[in-house]
């Protein structure tokens, strides 16, 4: 991602994450079940817009929304392994997960 000191930027809520976007952007954002590839979604939770001018939000902006298209439906994370043990009674247990991402390319930043 690279700045310079005009370019549009903003900062959206997904998924109860916030996430810094500019536009041509690629982001993984919490799997979304009914998202399928090349359609468009449209976040209106902006929490903070940047570039020439700045403009926060209490919480959100008003009238700005970030424009997406899903560019893959799911995507996985890496492993983590999650291992369990009770000592001196022979109990241990390995637990493996691997969270769903789906990724989407930020298209179109709109400040009102």
């Amino acid at each position: 991602m690279s700045q310079q000191n005009n370019e549009t930027y903003a900062i959206i809520e997904v998924g109860g994450q916030q996430q810094r976007v500019c536009q041509g952007d690629d982001l993984l954002v919490p799997f979304v079940s009914d998202a399928q590839q090349g359609q468009q979604v449209t976040w209106d939770r902006v929490l903070l817009t940047g570039g020439a001018s700045v403009q926060v939000g209490s919480p959100y902006v008003k009238g700005c929304a970030v424009q997406a298209t899903v560019v893959q439906e799911e995507i996985k994370g890496s492993k983590v392994r999650v291992f369990k043990k009770k000592r001196r009674k022979g109990y241990h247990k390995t637990i493996g997960h691997r969270q769903k991402y789906t990724k989407m390319r930020v298209d179109a930043i709109n400040v009102a």
